[in-house]
C-alpha cells in the first residue's frame, strides 16, 4: 500500500474501490454522522464539492457510528438523509470505524505517525486534506467548518 488511493474501501452501496477512481484529486476526507451537532457541516462540504470539482478536488465522507451512536442508520438511510437534507453528491463509503481495534485501514493510514498525522479521531467531522498523490497534508479538528479561511487557503495552496 503506497498511499491513500490504494486502500480498499467499499462505497456506501457496497461496490468496491471508492478511493481508486479519486486518484489524482485533492481530497478532503471526513468522518461523518447524520445525528451530530456538527451534521450541518454537510452543507459546507457539499458547497466545496460543487465549487471545486472542476479543479480536480473532491470531498469523501466516511460514515461512522463510534461517537455517541450518531450514525445509526443503514446505508440506504444514510444516503437518503444526505441527499434529501443536504443534496450531497460527493462519494460516501460504507460505514466504518475510525478508532480502536477495528479501525478501518483508511483511518490507520490517515492517523499513522508514519504516513498521516498521528492520534485517534476525536469526534465526527474530523478532516484530512490528502494530496493528489495520496499523502496526508493536513488534519483539521471537528469544529473546523468547511468555510474556515485556513482550510480554504490550504485547499487553494494545494490546488
Amino acid at each position: 500500500m503506497s498511499g491513500f488511493f490504494d486502500i480498499p474501501v467499499a462505497r456506501i452501496d457496497g461496490t468496491a474501490d471508492l478511493l481508486g477512481p479519486l486518484r489524482g484529486r485533492l481530497t478532503l476526507a471526513v468522518n461523518v454522522a447524520s445525528r451530530c451537532g456538527l451534521t450541518p457541516q454537510y452543507e459546507g462540504l457539499e458547497q466545496l464539492q460543487r465549487d471545486l470539482a472542476a479543479e480536480n478536488f473532491t470531498v469523501v465522507g466516511f460514515p461512522c457510528n463510534q461517537f455517541a451512536a450518531q450514525e445509526p442508520g443503514s446505508a440506504e438511510e444514510i444516503v437518503a438523509f444526505c441527499r434529501s437534507t443536504y443534496g450531497v453528491s460527493f462519494p460516501l463509503s460504507e460505514k466504518l470505524e475510525v478508532n480502536g481495534p477495528q479501525r478501518h485501514p483508511v483511518y490507520r493510514f490517515l492517523t499513522s505517525p508514519a504516513t498521516g498525522i498521528g492520534g485517534d479521531i476525536s469526534w465526527n467531522f474530523e478532516k484530512f486534506l490528502v494530496s493528489r498523490d495520496g499523502r496526508v497534508l493536513r488534519r483539521y479538528p471537528p469544529g473546523t467548518k468547511p468555510e474556515d479561511s485556513g482550510l480554504l487557503q490550504d485547499i487553494a495552496d494545494a490546488l
